[in-house]
């Protein structure tokens, strides 16, 4: 399955992959402190890694909250990065205008779970030729994302995998169905396990998502118990003053320790 996925290597490992980083472009120092810390743990645990980062945050809850730096800017930091460390990069678009210009420095585009069903999106993202990471809406079964996978297959692309993110469970929680890995996993993709995201708390009264990082490893122990092909993780050397998703981010100096554990389980079930 990982052949869908081009760029990453090691996959001699037989390991799952990781897709990790902050969950935006905050600046370059920062952006590049962070890739490089998963880089040498990666490298060092022989997990293929993609880098994760938005360039622009365009679905906040307030409109005072931080969006970005500029997205040019970002852009050339994620490129920049991506080249400097030989690593393969990730970011989010949003309309399909996005997907053009961010696939002249990204080589994976994802779509965000509340955009899933964007026809015209999809099929932006796959005209471009670059991986295109699908993330299952809240708000879908994971049957539906059959229909997903088909409209980027249909315009051409073979590129493309799919990642589980949590469903909505009342109006402020989320919760992870496991069994939608293995039924994911039937569209012949790898199927991704957002270990950070299924953990917020959407739809505070602050206009501020919360979070249970608490349980983080909780979800990522059993996401590898049944067989997920990658973890997607954001992680920031500072969670409480990250300029978005803070509250439910993993510290980066508690990455190592978490990845050690999801190799032995991976091993005793291999």
């Amino acid at each position: 399955m990982l052949a869908h996925i081009p760029h990453l290597k090691n996959l001699d490992e037989g390991n799952f992959f990781l897709i990790a980083g902050p969950c935006v472009v905050e600046s370059e120092e920062m952006t590049l402190q962070i890739a490089e810390r998963v880089k040498q743990i990666t490298t060092d645990l022989k997990i293929p890694f993609i880098f994760k980062a938005s360039y622009r945050k365009a679905n906040r809850t307030r409109s005072d909250s931080f969006t970005g730096i500029g997205d040019e800017t970002a852009l050339r930091i994620l490129k920049y990065i991506g080249d400097k460390l030989e690593i393969p990069v990730v970011t989010d678009i949003h309309e399909s205008s996005d997907a053009a210009i961010a696939a002249k420095y990204v080589d994976v585009l994802q779509i965000p779970a509340f955009l899933c069903r964007q026809s015209e999106l999809l099929e932006a993202a796959a005209e471009t030729g670059k991986t295109v990471n699908i993330k299952k809406g809240q708000f879908l079964n994971a049957d539906a994302m059959k229909f997903a996978v088909d409209k980027v297959r249909n315009a051409g692309n073979q590129h493309v995998m799919l990642t589980e993110r949590g469903s909505m469970f009342g109006y402020q929680d989320l919760i992870v169905d496991y069994r939608g890995i293995a039924v994911m996993q039937q569209n012949k993709v790898p199927v991704v396990l957002d270990i950070t995201h299924s953990l917020q708390q959407p739809n505070q009264p602050s206009g501020i998502t919360g979070g249970k990082p608490e349980l983080i490893e909780t979800i990522a122990k059993a996401g590898i118990a049944v067989g997920v092909n990658g973890i997607f993780v954001e992680t920031h050397p500072d969670p409480r003053n990250a300029k978005s998703d803070g509250a439910n981010m993993l510290h980066l100096d508690l990455l190592e320790s978490l990845l050690e554990k999801l190799i032995r389980i991976k091993k005793s079930i291999s």
